[in-house]
């Protein structure tokens, strides 16, 4: 797998960076096989500037050990440059390996203040492709946490994942599961094979032990209906 990690390529009015990260799926894909764009949630705190949740984004490429990765590195950057915004502080990361330190520092911008020297440091350990494209550069810190935790494969949630974005309305457990979704399962930790779910306009399944997991919780106005559980 290839990771590319993406952070801070908007602001307060513009469009988010988990849909600037699918906009860039839809384009790579053309090319490579995208398997799913995953959104990581990092520290939130005043003494750290963010534009509205501080979470980062990250695509997951399929590798068929042919990938330049600079000249990859080099298209992500023209189309996240083609998308400039105002006030952004756009940062990139791509990598074939992560390596340990990398997860590392992921799980510590979800827990502490870190710094974009700090990024910088772990990123010229590891060899992996860092570059900030504007403003003060910080998106590099999300940047690098993305990929370090898209990794572990127990982080965030997918933004994008089989064609599960294309399920509107109410949907049998069957459909979902259909649509590339793994394991429909409750908070408790039965997995569904059956039932209905209310889609609330989009699914956002968990990215747990490898996989796309949607968990679900009884829907308050209606017990026989399945509501969408979103999880960091």
């Amino acid at each position: 797998m290839i990771y590319i990690g993406l952070d801070d390529t908007d602001n307060a009015d513009s469009r988010g960076t988990g849909r600037l990260a699918r906009d860039i799926a839809a384009t790579l894909a053309k090319r490579y096989k995208v398997f799913a764009v995953t959104r990581h949630q990092l520290l939130v705190d005043p003494r750290v500037p963010y534009t509205s949740h501080n979470s980062c984004a990250a695509l997951h490429l399929a590798e068929d050990g042919a990938v330049d990765l600079a000249a990859l590195a080099d298209q992500v950057q023209s189309l996240m440059l083609a998308d400039w915004q105002d006030g952004s502080d756009p940062g990139l990361c791509v990598a074939r390996v992560v390596e340990p330190a990398m997860t590392e520092f992921g799980y510590r911008a979800k827990r502490d203040v870190v710094r974009q020297a700090d990024a910088r440091a772990v990123a010229e350990q590891c060899g992996c492709i860092l570059r900030g494209l504007g403003g003060t550069d910080d998106g590099v810190i999300g940047a690098l946490a993305g990929v370090g935790l898209a990794v572990t494969g127990n982080d965030g949630r997918f933004l994008l994942i089989g064609r599960s974005r294309e399920l509107q309305g109410v949907q049998p457990v069957k459909a979902i599961l259909d649509y590339g979704i793994a394991d429909v399962r409750t908070m408790e930790g039965r997995s569904l094979d059956q039932g209905l779910v209310d889609t609330e306009g989009k699914l956002r399944p968990a990215y747990r032990e490898g996989r796309a997991i949607l968990f679900v919780a009884r829907h308050e106005s209606d017990p026989s209906l399945w509501k969408p559980v979103k999880l960091d």
